[in-house]
C-alpha cells in the first residue's frame, strides 16, 4: 500500500447514507479515505477530511462496524438506489484485509432487498472481480472508473491506482459472467478517444461522462506536465462529444452525469 500509509478502525454511526445524487437514493462508503491518491479527488478537499489533518491517499479508515450498521438499518430504508464507493472505493487494496465490502454485500443477501432496493457499485480495482458471485446473485451493477486510454496519463492524476488495461479487463470478466457494466469516465481526462473506446467496445453496457470538477485545484498540475489545454471549457465538451458519438457507432449509450447534463447539451447545440 505505499511507505507511509496508515490503515485503521473506526467505529461508524451510520452506513446508509441518503444521497441527492439524481438516481441515486442511498450512499455506501465502507472506507473512509483512499490508498490510490487521485489528484483530483473531490472528496480529499471535503471538511471532514481535510480536519483529520493527514495527506490525501496516506490513510485511510475502515468502518468496522459497517454489517452490523446495515443489518439494522435495512429495515428502515425506503425502496430504490443504493451505491457503494461513491466517495472512496470499496475495493482500494485494505478490503484484501478487512472484507468489509464482501461482508456488506453478504448481509445485503441476506436480507432478501432485491425486491426493494437495487445495488450498483463503483470502483477503479479488479478486486472486484472476487464478489462475482454475490454481486451476480444481488443483480448488481458494476462500474469501473476509466478515465484516459493513456497509462502516462494514469500515472499522472492516479498515482496508485490499477492500470487501465486491468480496470477494462475487469470490466470484460465481469460482463462475460453475465452482470450488466459501466464505465465512469469522469473526470474526462487527455485521451485519445478513438482508442478509448475501442478499448471498451464489448466490455461494457453504458458509459458515464463527467468533466473535472473543481478545475482551480489541479491547474498546478495540469501546467506542470504541459496539459493546460485538456482544462478547459472546450476540451471538455469536444471530448464529450467525440467520446458520445464514437460509442453511439458501437451501440453503446454514453451520458453525462446529471450536473453536467444540460449545460453540455447547451453547448453541443450551439456547436
Amino acid at each position: 500500500m505505499g511507505i507511509g500509509m496508515r490503515v485503521t478502525g473506526i467505529e461508524a454511526k451510520t452506513i446508509l447514507t441518503p444521497s441527492k445524487i439524481p438516481g441515486v437514493d442511498y450512499s455506501l462508503n465502507p472506507y473512509v479515505g483512499c490508498v490510490h491518491g487521485c489528484r483530483y479527488c473531490y472528496v480529499a478537499r471535503m471538511p471532514h477530511i481535510r480536519a483529520r489533518g493527514r495527506q490525501w491517499g496516506t490513510f485511510v479508515e475502515a468502518k468496522a462496524n459497517a454489517p452490523e450498521l446495515l443489518r439494522r438499518e435495512l429495515p428502515r430504508a425506503r425502496p430504490g438506489t443504493v451505491v457503494i464507493g461513491i466517495s472512496t472505493d470499496p475495493y482500494q487494496p485494505p478490503e484484501r484485509e478487512w472484507g468489509l465490502t464482501r461482508r456488506i454485500l453478504e448481509t445485503f443477501r441476506e436480507a432478501g432487498i432485491t425486491d426493494r432496493l437495487s445495488l450498483r457499485v463503483l470502483t477503479k480495482s479488479p478486486l472486484v472481480l472476487r464478489d462475482m458471485d454475490l454481486l451476480a446473485a444481488l443483480g448488481t451493477e458494476v462500474g469501473l472508473t476509466v478515465t484516459t486510454d493513456s497509462e502516462d496519463i494514469r500515472t499522472i492524476f492516479e498515482p496508485r491506482a490499477p492500470s487501465i488495461p486491468e480496470r477494462v479487463e475487469a470490466l470484460r470478466e465481469l460482463r462475460r459472467a453475465g452482470l450488466r457494466t459501466y464505465a465512469f469516465v469522469g473526470p474526462i481526462l487527455p485521451m485519445d478517444p478513438e482508442r478509448l473506446v475501442g478499448m471498451l467496445s464489448g466490455a461494457v453496457d453504458r458509459v458515464i461522462l463527467d468533466r473535472m470538477n473543481y478545475p482551480w485545484r489541479v491547474r498546478d498540475l495540469y501546467h506542470t506536465h504541459g496539459l493546460d489545454h485538456a482544462l478547459s471549457d472546450g476540451f471538455f465538451i469536444d471530448m464529450a462529444r467525440d467520446l458520445i458519438e464514437l460509442f453511439a457507432r458501437e451501440g453503446i449509450p454514453a451520458e453525462p452525469v446529471p450536473r453536467w447534463a444540460g449545460r453540455l447539451r447547451r453547448a453541443l447545440s450551439g456547436l
